[in-house]
């Protein structure tokens, strides 16, 4: 009796599948609560403290940032709905092999930050110059990229502090301020953890500064509006009136104009042919004149040639 026991209960362990339902991975608010992944569960409470990988590329269909890799943490269970924070980010490994290369140095730090609404971050950088330094050199760039840091997480929360990250922002900031120390060929934040969780909810600032020209430019529009309308409306009737008072004007002259023309007309084309038959006969009297005076000087030649040869006979 007791096999036959033990052969059911192993059945039973096999259809534990089918008892297992599919749960959404949503990502927190600063990233808009995006779907990263699903997931399989018998009980909600196995969810908790599971950690989930998910390059960006994946959340916002941006290919060139495929290199960096986000890390969410499930702290929440609601309905089929598992909600994350934000543990850290990495970057790829055959990202950071194509920076390193032979003959340059590389300057790596670690540091301990705190942001504005209490929560600690340790951030890793690093920089890659184009020949090797000297440990003094080294020395003074690790101390300009922990003040930068340091400054921007101060003034920012923790989302704040982590977008610009990504973005690469801190990233240009350290790069300012380390080319005047020692010409740096690129910086990056390779890898960030988070030790512990905001303490204070402060709200972001950049979605304030958004809402308010917004609203300021849909007040300024309505007005500019109603303005040109007035224009438009106005134009139309000037051009109305104009037509009208050109075809009241132009009607009388129309009848005037033929019937004090036609007798015009008759006397001008009288008078060129008067003119035309004068020309006439003075050219013709010009040329004969000139057939005239042209005669006597070809008869005095002739009378001179037969005067010479008659001499030569002689």
């Amino acid at each position: 009796m007791a096999k036959a026991r033990s052969r059911t209960a192993a059945r039973k362990v096999k259809d534990r599948w089918k008892a297992k339902t599919w749960f959404n991975v949503l990502a927190p608010a600063s990233f808009d609560n995006v779907t990263i992944a699903q997931t399989l569960s018998n009980d909600p409470d196995l969810l908790i403290d599971r950690i989930t990988e998910v390059s960006i590329q994946d959340l916002t269909n941006d290919f060139r940032k495929s290199h960096i890799l986000l890390y969410f943490k499930i702290n929440k269970v609601e309905d089929t709905n598992a909600h994350t924070h934000f543990v850290g980010h990495s970057l790829t490994s055959d990202y950071l092999r194509r920076m390193i290369r032979r003959r340059r140095s590389k300057i790596e730090g670690v540091y301990d930050v705190t942001t504005r609404d209490g929560a600690k971050v340790r951030v890793k950088p690093f920089a890659t110059t184009d020949k090797r330094i000297q440990n003094s050199q080294k020395r003074v760039v690790r101390e300009s990229m922990k003040k930068t840091i340091e400054t921007s997480a101060s003034s920012s929360t923790l989302s704040e502090f982590i977008g610009s990250i990504i973005d690469g922002n801190t990233g240009r900031d350290i790069y300012k301020n380390c080319k005047n120390l020692y010409p740096v060929k690129r910086v990056e934040i390779y890898k960030t953890e988070v030790v512990s969780q905001p303490t204070i909810e402060i709200k972001d600032r950049p979605k304030k500064k958004e809402e308010k020209p917004e609203e300021t430019k849909t007040e300024e529009k309505p007005k500019e509006k109603p303005e040109k309308e007035e224009a438009k409306e106005k134009k139309p009737e000037k051009v109305t009136e104009k037509p009208k008072d050109k075809e009241e004007k132009k009607e009388p002259k129309k009848v005037k104009k033929p019937a004090e023309e036609k007798p015009k007309k008759k006397e001008t084309k009288k008078e060129p042919k008067k003119t035309t038959a004068k020309k006439t006969v003075a050219k013709k009297t010009k040329k004969e004149t000139k057939v005239k005076k042209e005669k006597p000087k070809t008869t005095k030649k002739k009378t001179t040639t037969k005067k010479k040869v008659s001499t030569k006979k002689k």
